[in-house]
């Protein structure tokens, strides 16, 4: 009996071990070299908030997303980023980097985002962000940046967006944006920095594009009247990055921080200020007015021959041969803008971009086109359409007057307007003709009798009593029947009585 004990034991123990093993194969296994503490998810690392001094050794190289924010780190490695090929955004905003260096990003190749916001970084060496042809959007804001080489961001040819708001540079060159190009860059912040010093001239050359997404608000600007009358009419053509900001555009009046002035609030200090000055500040833009569906043909007039020639449409799209992408606009060989056409998401500023050895790099010219809708031609008159009108409105009055007879409201109203109105008129010489004789007709003459017809005609007799001597003469009565001719009654006066029996009835 004890040996049966023991083997049951066996045989339970070794269920239990299987069926571990077999829970075992259903577990999530951890992912490949993903770091401690951090999180793995696909293409996405997050180490962020683990108050990281170092960079972790093993990272994996599927990752896309890095993400290192609130951390402690002080220091980056050169070649850091080798193993990751398919690095597409890095953020490294708080924490303590106060150098950057040398070949931090030569393996950041494919890298489109990096944040470096919220640092302890001072300068920006011209090495420093080698490596990241293909970057797009760039956050250095809320750093202790004062200085930028020359040629900081020359490398950064795809550059969009740059940020460096909140920092403590105190000036920045605009003639070459600090190796910078201007064919893909839109927003450029510059705010809450300690600018003083702004070559005006260099700003107005900007292209459109780039003074909407100029910020230059919270900076010890100078109360130039110059600058004055290019950021009022930066104001007034609506660009946002002025218009958004206005109360925040100061300006030092004395040249001490105490003198600080609003921009557009306090005019009083630019009412000196000429108009002239401002006249040749800024190219202005050439307006066109076209039709939908019309062609147009735009084109780059540039002071020297240019070598290079882009366009940027009112979307932001760069333009170069063959054209854009939906196929709707075209890059002549010499640089010219054709558009076939013409339909309303063309409207808008087009911005030329010329380069060359005898050249600016910057140097633009704009064109601001404006597409209105084709006006109908006016229709001739045509007469048929109120001749059917008249000939209905015709129709509809005949039959109302045959089909409607009025109510008999309205006929009552209208008879005893009638007996209301009923004028005395002059006797006839037949009336007067009838008093004198008598009447022939059995029916009394107050009474109305019917009419007689054209066919019938009534006689009475009456003797004359001016030389007759007693003979009948012959009147109409109005109320003779001729078809009953029975009922006529004769009288004679009293000198012709006997004469009257003798005389028969005379008809007409």
């Amino acid at each position: 009996m004890a040996w049966l004990v023991l083997l049951g034991a066996l045989l339970c123990m070794s269920r239990v071990g299987v069926g571990s093993l077999g829970t075992e194969g259903f577990l999530p296994s951890m992912p490949h070299n993903c770091p401690y503490k951090c999180v793995c998810a696909a293409d996405l690392l997050s180490c962020a908030g683990l108050g990281l001094q170092d960079v972790p050794a093993a990272l994996p190289a599927a990752a896309a997303d890095l993400d290192l924010s609130h951390n402690a780190l002080q220091r980056l490695r050169p070649g850091w980023l080798a193993p990751l090929s398919r690095l597409r955004a890095l953020r490294l905003g708080h924490n303590e980097l106060d150098v950057l260096g040398r070949g931090v990003f030569t393996n950041a190749s494919a890298l489109r985002l990096l944040d470096l916001s919220s640092n302890a970084l001072r300068a920006l060496g011209r090495h420093d962000l080698d490596g990241l042809g293909a970057l797009e959007r760039l956050l250095l804001f809320n750093n202790r940046l004062a200085h930028l080489d020359v040629h900081a961001f020359r490398g950064l040819g795809a550059l969009s967006r740059l940020y460096l708001g909140c920092n403590e540079l105190s000036s920045f060159s605009f003639d070459h944006l600090h190796g910078l190009g201007t064919t893909h860059l839109r927003t450029l912040d510059l705010s809450s920095n300690r600018l003083g010093r702004i070559p005006v001239a260099h700003l107005a050359a900007l292209p459109a594009f780039l003074k909407n997404g100029l910020y230059l608000h919270n900076n010890p600007l100078p109360c130039d009247c110059r600058l004055y009358h290019l950021l009022r009419r930066w104001q007034q053509r609506g660009l946002s990055a002025v218009s958004d900001f206005a109360r925040e555009y100061m300006c030092l009046a004395f040249k001490v921080p105490a003198s600080r002035v609003r921009f557009f609030e306090h005019s009083r200090i630019f009412q000196n200020c000429s108009t002239a000055l401002a006249r040749g500040l800024e190219r202005p833009e050439e307006q066109l007015h076209v039709q939908m569906g019309r062609s147009l043909t735009l084109r780059c007039n540039t002071s020297a021959p240019a070598v290079r020639v882009a366009w940027v449409s009112p979307q932001h799209e760069l333009l170069v041969a063959p054209g854009s992408q939906d196929g709707s606009i075209s890059v002549l060989a010499d640089g010219s803008l054709a558009i076939s056409n013409v339909q309303p998401q063309h409207e808008g500023v087009f911005v030329c971009l010329a380069s060359g050895p005898r050249l600016h790099h910057n140097q633009t010219h704009e064109y601001n086109v404006s597409v209105h809708f084709p006006h109908p031609e006016p229709e001739a008159f045509n007469t048929g359409f109120t001749t059917l009108l008249g000939c209905a409105v015709g129709l509809v009055l005949v039959l109302l007057y045959l089909f409607a007879p009025p109510c008999p409201g309205c006929r009552r109203c209208y008879r005893r307007t009638c007996r209301c109105r009923c004028w005395p008129r002059a006797p006839s010489p037949l009336r007067e003709l009838s008093a004198q004789s008598s009447v022939l007709s059995t029916t009394p003459p107050d009474v109305p009798s019917r009419k007689a017809s054209v066919h019938k005609h009534v006689v009475f007799l009456e003797p004359g009593r001016r030389g007759l001597n007693g003979r009948v003469q012959l009147a109409v009565a109005e109320d003779f029947d001729l078809y009953n001719p029975v009922g006529l009654q004769l009288k004679a006066g009293s000198e012709s009585a006997s004469s009257t029996g003798s005389e028969g009835l005379v008809m007409t």
